[in-house]
């Protein structure tokens, strides 16, 4: 046996009988065999030929036993009537054999009966835990291992966790506590807790199974049962598929490095398409290139002009002098192949493809064909049916959009056309400067993953927000994503988060991963900011690197209104804040500022009516006091303190302990009439995260910045 102690060779011998009768799943016995190899409690059992046989071997094993029919030819045994349970005698036995061989026979008349098998049936009672354990070849991720509450209950509820495979013995600890339902598992109303250490190492070892042998596309342990004392897999249900052992084609970081380097930073560019007429792609494109400021060469492609925007043009590509770095496609999509071929002779690295009519339109084959065109050449492809993109730092915009030109330190990439166009917008209204805007469109070739790689090394790059509809190896994006989210925050929304479990599968655990859960607690331990809505992803992107990283989970609310101190209450339980609990020495600190009708506690109430220096002083505290690691303000609009008035003494007092060494992250909430509008602004300007008329913003992004912080480990 390896040192890990999985006998391997027991699991290949399975796998290789499988293989040789063209099957593609594991009988009952095989699955114990499995199980038995990598040190998965199971039931004692036997595989009977006859009523004789199971009789005997029920008397060996002890009764009450369950019988189960074993056929290659039935998956489902309950639906086939293939499962008796609760027999305790002989006479129970022999009759159960029969009826059960009966009922397969009736169920599917040919199918191919291996036997019954007599098992031990396990106690029951209220310490006893029915869950589910297993993993499956989802079509994003690859191999994922699942848990939750088993039996029937996991059809109904769902409440189910997910990680990657290979999972660590403390990431599977992390699920079994993830669900809903945690606490049944710990005990409730008198009866123990089952084991949940036992249950994290049968986590650990299934995700050591499907890791080790990719072939097993799906293996369901349902229902385990759980106790104080173990975790033992009743039924085990494993299907075979040799393509799930075959991953995605992946560069390396050198490779992805190499070519994403030369297209955000090119030193020149082509323009397949270019044109002299207005309302032309290859026009437009052309325009922003050279009105934008890009100070490399810019060379136009047409076979048909000798000059475009006083630019000498060129037939082909292949006709430029000089190497050319990045090739924008503004063609037609059924001329891309003939044009990709000169490009990828000419040594480009990227073709920045915006033509549309390939795989979004069920042109799958002209997709299919420019990939191999771009691979033969390395080149790598950005789209199709994309809007073009965007790097400041070089003043490139390659695209036929409008240009953008307000630097800074988010990168945003989109899926979408349309998405991509309310980021430009609102980057634009609200002033928030920008690296990068990239389109991604079809993702034919370049993906979320390549991005993530060139921005983690970007000194012009301080987080990175996507809107995604889909990832195409979600695996490589996990992974890349858990690495540069430790540097940098990374904020995701995924679109289309209704749950697809619906569709056929032929396990519990295979339709569970249909499930938006999956992308969800997968992104979480990677590290990822998620997103709810765009807004909330535009909001994060503009929010989060104007504050500071908290060094503690220490929330304090200092409000002027005590309707505005519940709301922002419930805002930080949403966001997962910690109202920190005020000691009585901090208490009779803020009593001093506060009128005696105020509230010290947490909320902070200062009342409507108070001066401008009640405002400063308790700020000032909150700031000065080690113990607090973030204020929340929710300000009332008063003729005492008006709008303008307090957003300048925030502003002072925020940045007077910041000269002194004090970066706390502070939001705030302002309540009043149009001119909180012009108050927020000003705070947003000064680095403090404001916004009028709504409790649930500022705390969401506070929220999201203590998300990545916990995440990179940084709250100490």
């Amino acid at each position: 046996m390896p040192d890990n102690g999985y006998d391997r060779a027991a699991v290949e011998n399975v796998l290789a009988k499988v293989r040789a009768e063209g099957r593609s799943s594991l009988t009952a016995p095989e699955g114990k065999r499995v199980c038995d190899a990598y040190g998965i409690a199971t039931p004692a059992e036997a595989l009977a030929k006859s009523s004789e046989g199971a009789v005997a071997f029920a008397e060996e094993i002890g009764y009450p036993v369950v019988l189960k029919i074993v056929s290659p030819d039935i998956l489902h045994k309950t639906e086939a009537g293939g499962v008796l349970v609760g027999l305790r005698n002989s006479s129970e036995v022999a009759e159960g054999y029969r009826t059960i061989i009966d009922n397969a026979r009736n169920h599917k008349a040919d199918a191919e009966i291996t036997g019954v098998q007599v098992q031990q049936q396990l106690p029951t009672g209220n310490d006893v835990h029915e869950v589910i354990v297993g993993a499956v070849t989802d079509e994003t991720f690859g191999k994922i291992v699942a848990f939750g509450l088993g039996g029937v209950l996991v059809e109904v509820l769902k409440d189910v966790t997910f990680r990657l495979a290979p999972t660590s013995t403390s990431e599977a600890l992390a699920m079994v506590n993830g669900i809903a339902a945690a606490e049944i598992l710990h005990g409730v109303r008198g009866a123990q807790g089952v084991d949940t250490a036992k249950l994290a190492d049968l986590i650990h070892r299934v995700s050591d199974l499907v890791t080790d042998f990719p072939q097993f596309a799906e293996v369901d342990l349902n229902p385990v049962l759980a106790t104080p004392g173990g975790a033992t897999a009743v039924d085990v249900r494993i299907l075979v598929d040799e393509d799930a052992a075959v991953g995605p084609h992946r560069f390396t970081q050198d490779e992805i490095l190499a070519s994403m380097n030369r297209i955000m930073k090119p030193a020149a560019v082509a323009v397949i398409g270019a044109s002299n007429e207005e309302g032309k792609i290859g026009n437009s494109v052309m325009k922003n290139l050279v009105n934008g400021g890009f100070q490399g060469e810019i060379h136009p492609i047409n076979p048909k002009a000798d000059e475009i925007l006083d630019r000498k043009a060129f037939a082909s590509i292949a006709d430029v002098p000089g190497d050319v770095d990045v090739a924008v496609f503004a063609i037609p999509a059924k001329f891309v192949p003939a044009a990709l071929e000169e490009v990828g002779k000419k040594g480009v690295a990227g073709a920045i493809m915006i033509p549309s009519g390939f795989g979004e339109t069920g042109n799958v084959e002209l997709q299919e064909e420019i990939v191999t065109i771009a691979r033969k050449h390395g080149v790598r492809i950005l789209g199709p049916n994309i809007y073009g993109y965007y790097y400041t730092p070089e003043n490139l915009s390659a695209t036929f959009c409008t240009p953008y030109d307000v630097k800074g330190g988010v990168a945003l990439s989109s899926q979408s056309g349309g998405i991509g166009m309310a980021i430009l917008g609102f980057s634009r209204s609200a002033g928030m400067g920008v690296s990068a805007i990239v389109g991604v469109g079809n993702k034919a070739d370049i993906d979320e993953d390549d991005l993530l790689t060139f921005f983690e090394q970007d000194p012009n790059t301080q987080l990175v927000a996507m809107h995604l509809e889909d990832l195409k190896d979600g695996r490589s994006f996990a992974e890349t994503a858990k690495r540069v989210s430790t540097k940098k925050p990374v904020v995701v929304l995924k679109a289309g988060r209704t749950d697809q479990g619906a569709k056929a599968a032929s396990s519990h655990t295979g339709a569970l991963a249909g499930n938006d859960r999956v992308y969800d607690d997968i992104l979480r331990q990677s590290g990822v900011i998620r997103a709810p809505g765009l807004n909330d992803l535009l909001e994060y992107a503009r929010g989060i690197p104007l504050l500071a990283t908290p060094k503690g989970e220490n929330v304090v609310i200092i409000t002027g209104a005590g309707g505005s101190g519940v709301l922002l209450s419930d805002a930080c339980v949403d966001n997962g804040l910690s109202l920190m609990t005020i000691p009585d020495d901090l208490d009779a600190a803020f009593r001093k500022f506060i009128p005696p009708f105020g509230a010290a506690g947490n909320p902070v109430d200062i009342t409507g009516g108070e001066p401008p220096s009640t405002y400063r002083n308790t700020i000032a505290l909150g700031l000065a006091d080690d113990r607090i690691h973030s204020l929340i303000l929710g300000y009332w609009h008063t003729i005492v303190t008006p709008p303008m008035v307090f957003a300048k003494l925030v502003v002072d007092v925020v940045e007077e302990y910041r000269a002194n060494g004090i970066h706390k992250p502070v939001v705030a909430s302002l309540a009043g009439d149009v001119q909180v509008e012009e108050a927020s602004e000003y705070l947003y300007r000064n680095g403090v995260v404001a916004y009028p008329y709504t409790t649930e913003k500022p705390v969401a992004v506070l929220g999201a910045k203590y998300r990545w912080a916990r995440a990179a480990g940084l709250l100490g």
